[in-house]
Parts: structure tokens; C-alpha cells; sequence
């Protein structure tokens, strides 16, 4: 049988396949009123097709756990019960097509307050109608342009961390049944993570046990609100691509940060790092090719023991494959490929003599 298509346990939950729907922002929700951060007809349909198409695990979209943790205005939030309640559609679909629904719980610190990219996608002042004030580690804006963050305070982080939890007990509720801990992409925790954007002299920064404090405090607090028979997945940016460049005389996060931080992780009730890189420091080099993240992957895996998922330009069922059966990963997650191909998994899947559920209406076709 096709490797990738070996159903795979977490805890009490079975996967039906190693084929995951990787986050993808779709910067598609209402911006303001009533049912801003809410998912809708499009989310619903987005969302759906990927369950009818075979996927194992959706990972819904970078999810707000509060206003200003949104990437942009027209983020997806889960701060309040309008949200909760219509995020239960799409779950519902999803289980009812065999497909865990899973969501990517997260703050976006410095990189917050920009607008849709496909309008640019340039910061948004605090004046205006679809802006605010960003909050960070330090007070270092992300880039040229952008705004000046507020540092948070201590009172600030336990309301943060607060936020998180509240955020897990609303998912749940919405019927997911694994959350995700966005700790990559030079958002919040991962701008913790860095000496790049995190210059604290304080507790939750300088050292690596400080820096990466914030980050464990989530995780407690979000495993301490979900349930014990459930998953918890960290995303983790496992280099910056700064130090590891030795042209790029800027300090960062790096691999070997990233294998010592995983220790800690499974230590602290984390099943799975969802293995990505870069997004931390604008104009960083990154070596783009296909499968350039999936080493990353691998080495947690062989030092660590923790469970992983490859990530980054996987568009190949041969490649999600062998990257699968040689131990790579233990799951693939695929991003763009899945916007271009819904039916990737069913695809594969009779590629490589595995085999998917069927939705009832279309077994004839299958």
C-alpha cells in the first residue's frame, strides 16, 4: 500500500491519510461589523471541496485569536461566539466527508495591520478604518514602512497567552479536532523565538530558555483547555535564513534553535511540529527549490522522535510519496498545489494505488 495513504493516529485520533491541507490566509472575511473574523459561503466552499477531494487533515487558515492578532483586517478570527458558530458549518462538512478539520491558531505581532495582497498588501496605519496598533517583543517595526510596534508588557503577554486558551475552548467547541499553534512566519511567537525581533532584557528575553518562554506558556495553556485524547500541532519557522546565511550578518533563529526548541516542545504536550521556514526578516535570502523545507523536517524527526510534516513546494504525488516512505515526514502538508489541484489527494491516490473515500454522489466517477 502507497505510505501515503496509510492512515495515521495522533492520541485517540486517527487520520485517514498523510495528505494535510497545509493554512493558507485567504484574507476573505468581513472586516468590520457584526460578523467580522467570521467564515462564510467562501470559506465554506474553499474549505469543502479539499474534504470532497480526498484530503486527510484540513488545517484552516491562520485564525485570529483576537482583533488586533489579525494579519490584515479581512482575517479570519475566533475571539467571539458569531465566529464560533459559523466556523460549525464547516466543520460539520468536513467530518461528514471523512476529513479531520483542524485550525491554525494565531497573533500576528509586528506583521499586523496590512491589507489584502492582492491590493497591495502594505501596511495600514493605526488612523485608519481597517488599521491599528501592532504589538511586538520589542518595539522594532517589521520593515521600512511599516509601524513601530508597541512592546508588550508583562500584563500584555498573560492577556496574550490568555487569548490563545480562550481561542483552543472556542475551537473545540466549533467541532475542531486539531489545533494548531502558529509559532512560524515571523508572527508573535516566532518573533519571540528570535534575537532578530525579540530585543527584551527582561524575562522573555536574551537567552534561548527566555525566548522561547512566550512560546511554551501558549502551548501550556492551550494543552491545559484541550482535550487530552486530542492532537496539539506547533508550527515552527526552523530557520530565518540570517544566520545560516553567511552573507547575512544579522543574528536569528536557527536549525539548531529549532531541534533543542522541539525537546522542549514534546516535552510540553506538543504531537506534531508543522516544519516551514523563513517570514521573520524582509530581504533574507532563502534557497527556493522544491522540497526545500523537508530536510528541516527530517532532522527533527531523527533527533527528536517528535512527529513532523513537510512542508514547501511538494507538488508531486512521487515526490509527497517518497518523502513519506523514506521517513522524511510523517505527513505531507501541501499549500499551493491544493489551491491549484482540490482533488490532489484522489489524484495521487490513483496515481500511486492508495485509495481515498469517496463522496456517496460521486462513486460511480471513482
Amino acid at each position: 500500500m502507497s505510505a501515503l495513504f496509510e492512515p495515521y493516529t495522533l492520541r485517540s485520533l486517527t487520520l485517514p491519510n498523510r495528505v494535510w491541507m497545509a493554512p493558507m490566509c485567504q484574507y476573505s472575511a468581513e472586516a468590520s461589523g457584526p460578523d467580522a473574523g467570521a467564515p462564510h459561503d467562501w470559506h465554506v466552499v474553499h474549505y469543502g471541496a479539499r474534504a470532497a477531494g480526498g484530503t486527510g487533515l484540513v488545517l484552516v487558515e491562520a485564525t485570529a485569536v483576537s482583533p488586533e492578532g489579525r494579519i490584515s483586517a479581512a482575517d479570519l478570527g475566533i475571539w467571539n461566539d458569531r465566529q464560533t458558530d459559523a466556523f460549525r458549518r464547516i466543520t460539520a462538512f468536513l467530518a461528514g466527508q471523512g476529513t479531520v478539520p483542524g485550525i491554525q491558531l494565531a497573533h500576528a505581532g509586528r506583521k499586523a495591520s496590512t491589507g489584502r495582497p492582492w491590493l497591495g498588501g502594505g501596511p495600514v496605519p493605526a488612523g485608519d478604518a481597517e488599521g491599528w496598533q501592532p504589538v511586538a517583543p520589542s518595539p522594532l517595526p517589521f520593515d521600512e514602512g511599516h509601524t513601530t510596534p508597541a512592546e508588550l508588557g508583562a500584563e500584555d503577554i498573560r492577556q496574550v497567552v490568555g487569548q490563545f486558551a480562550d481561542a483552543a475552548r472556542r475551537a473545540l467547541d466549533a467541532g475542531f479536532r486539531v489545533v494548531e499553534i502558529h509559532g512560524a512566519h515571523g508572527y508573535l511567537i516566532g518573533e519571540f523565538l528570535s534575537p532578530h525581533s525579540n530585543r527584551r532584557t527582561d524575562s522573555y528575553g536574551g537567552s534561548f530558555e527566555n525566548r522561547i518562554r512566550f512560546a511554551l506558556e501558549v502551548v501550556d495553556a492551550v494543552r491545559a483547555v484541550w482535550p487530552e485524547e486530542l492532537p496539539l500541532f506547533f508550527r515552527i519557522s526552523a530557520t530565518d535564513w540570517l544566520t545560516e546565511n553567511a552573507d547575512d550578518p544579522r543574528e536569528g533563529w536557527t536549525a539548531d534553535d529549532t531541534v533543542r526548541f522541539a525537546h522542549e516542545l514534546r516535552a510540553h504536550g506538543v504531537d506534531l511540529l508543522d516544519v516551514s521556514t523563513g517570514g521573520l526578516a524582509p530581504k533574507a535570502r532563502i534557497p527556493v527549490e522544491p522540497g526545500y523545507q523537508v530536510p528541516f523536517a527530517e532532522r527533527v524527526r531523527k533527533e527528536t522522535g517528535l512527529p513532523v510534516a513537510a512542508v514547501g513546494l511538494i507538488t508531486d504525488p512521487v515526490q509527497a510519496e517518497k518523502i513519506v516512505a523514506d521517513g522524511s515526514a510523517d505527513a505531507v502538508l501541501l499549500g499551493r498545489e491544493l489551491l491549484r489541484d482540490p482533488y490532489f489527494a484522489r489524484n495521487a491516490a490513483r496515481a500511486l494505488g492508495g485509495d481515498v473515500r469517496a463522496p456517496e454522489p460521486y462513486g460511480y466517477a471513482v
